[in-house]
């Protein structure tokens, strides 16, 4: 049937919905235990909501319905592809993926904390970042007392590597 025959109203809506945390296509989805926990408790809460839908008409609780599928399928296919990686069988002297790293800025003495994660657990704001940003890749495979450039735009930044710490707490 031609478009021009369907009444506006029976237009469904597609619901437009967020791209999870970007991952390379081919690059193996690393989480820490804690970043499965998350995506875990991620799954439920939109299982969760999707048992207690109610809305003012059929029409709005299905397209929130088609919404909350559409998340629930790429937040399955992330935790499909998850690969979960035990601290403990990381070499503790060098940077790999689950390290919290110290940093001392060279210039300005600043020091931070970071920790190499998952792309769906990063979080600058609580030190958290990415296995895939420049500086994490800029980390990896270095050693406390290495000196490592993190090449920018406008000015390079120099840091120097403090400490190298894993958790011990893998589930």
């Amino acid at each position: 049937m031609s478009r021009g025959f369907v009444k506006e109203d029976d237009q469904e809506e597609i619901p437009i919905v967020p791209q999870r945390a970007y991952l390379p296509e081919g690059v193996t989805n690393f989480v820490t235990r804690v970043g499965m926990d998350q995506l875990l408790t991620e799954k439920q809460m939109l299982v969760d909501e999707k048992d207690n839908l109610s809305g003012a008409n059929e029409n709005e609780k299905r397209i929130a319905l088609n919404y909350i599928n559409a998340k629930l399928h790429l937040l399955n296919n992330r935790i499909a592809e998850a690969k979960v990686v035990n601290p403990n069988e990381q070499p503790q002297y060098e940077i790999r993926f689950g390290a919290l790293v110290t940093l001392k800025t060279k210039g300005s003495g600043n020091i931070q904390t970071f920790q190499i994660v998952g792309v769906d657990e990063a979080d600058i704001s609580k030190g958290k970042i990415s296995f895939i940003s420049p500086l994490a890749k800029t980390l990896i495979n270095k050693k406390t007392g290495d000196v490592v450039i993190l090449k920018r735009a406008k000015e390079d930044t120099v840091f120097e590597i403090m400490d190298i710490a894993y958790s011990q707490d893998f589930k």
